[in-house]
C-alpha cells in the first residue's frame, strides 16, 4: 500500500522560506511522477511543481524562480523548497504520485503553510 507523509509547513513571514518533505512508503518516487500541489478553502486544488521519474521538472507560472522540487532517491523523499515567500501562497499543500504502471494518484494528508504579511 501506498502512502505518502509531508511534513515541514508552518507559519513563516513574507520573504522567507520554508522546505516541505514527502516521504513515501510502497513505491519509489524515482520510478513514478510526484507532484506538490495546494489548495486553499473554496478553489480547486492546483498544481504547484511535478518532477518525472526522469528528473524533468515543471513549476506553476506563480512559483517559477522562488520554488524549486527535487527528490532524494536514497531516502525516498521529495522535497519542495519554497523561497521569497508570499501572502498567496498560503495554503494546505498535498504531496502526490501517479504510479507509472495503473496510472493509480496517491494523496499525501496535507501540511499547512501559513504565509504572513
Amino acid at each position: 500500500q501506498v502512502q505518502l507523509v509531508e511534513s515541514g509547513g508552518g507559519l513563516v513571514q513574507a520573504g522567507g522560506s520554508l522546505r516541505l518533505s514527502c516521504v513515501a512508503s510502497g513505491t519509489r518516487f524515482s520510478i513514478n511522477t510526484t507532484g506538490w500541489y495546494r489548495q486553499v478553502p473554496g478553489k480547486q486544488r492546483e498544481l504547484v511543481a511535478r518532477i518525472t521519474s526522469g528528473g524533468s521538472t515543471n513549476y506553476a507560472d506563480s512559483v517559477k524562480g522562488r520554488f524549486t522540487i527535487s527528490r532524494d532517491n536514497a531516502k525516498n523523499t521529495v522535497y519542495l523548497q519554497m523561497n521569497s515567500l508570499k501572502p498567496e501562497d498560503t495554503a494546505v499543500y498535498y504531496c502526490n504520485v501517479i504510479m507509472i504502471l495503473t496510472k493509480i494518484n496517491y494523496w499525501g494528508q496535507g501540511t499547512q503553510v501559513t504565509v504572513s504579511s
